[in-house]
C-alpha cells in the first residue's frame, strides 16, 4: 500500500485480518499466536530504540495485526471492547483528558 492509503476502521481491520488468517490462527491457537505477538512486541521495542520511522510504522502495524488475530481467535470484537473501555474517557478518572496521578496506571 502507498503512503496515502485509505483510512481503515478498527472494525474493518479486524474483518480483514479474520478473512486473511482465521483458519491458520485457529489452528495455531491462542498460545502460539500469543508468542508471535510477543516476538512482534520485541521487534517494536528494538525499532523504537534504533529503527527508522518506516521500521517503526511496520512494527506498530505488526503488533496491531497479531493482537487483532488473538481477538479473532477468542471471539472478542475489538471495536466493542475499545468503545466500552475508552469510549467515555479515561477508565481511571472518567475524564476525556486524564487527570489520574502519574504513578497510577489509568
Amino acid at each position: 500500500m502507498s503512503e496515502t492509503s485509505r483510512d481503515i476502521s478498527l472494525r474493518e481491520f479486524q474483518r480483514l485480518i479474520r478473512e486473511m488468517y482465521l483458519e491458520k490462527d485457529l489452528a495455531r491457537g491462542v498460545d502460539g499466536t500469543f508468542m508471535w505477538l510477543m516476538e512482534e512486541v520485541g521487534e517494536l521495542a528494538s525499532a523504537l530504540r534504533d529503527g527508522t520511522h518506516e521500521e517503526r510504522m511496520g512494527e506498530f502495524a505488526d503488533v496491531i495485526a497479531w493482537l487483532t488475530t488473538i481477538a479473532n481467535v477468542v471471539g472478542v470484537d475489538l471495536n466493542d471492547a475499545v468503545a466500552r473501555k475508552y469510549g467515555d474517557g479515561c477508565p481511571g478518572c472518567g475524564r476525556l483528558i486524564c487527570t489520574c496521578d502519574m504513578a497510577e496506571k489509568p
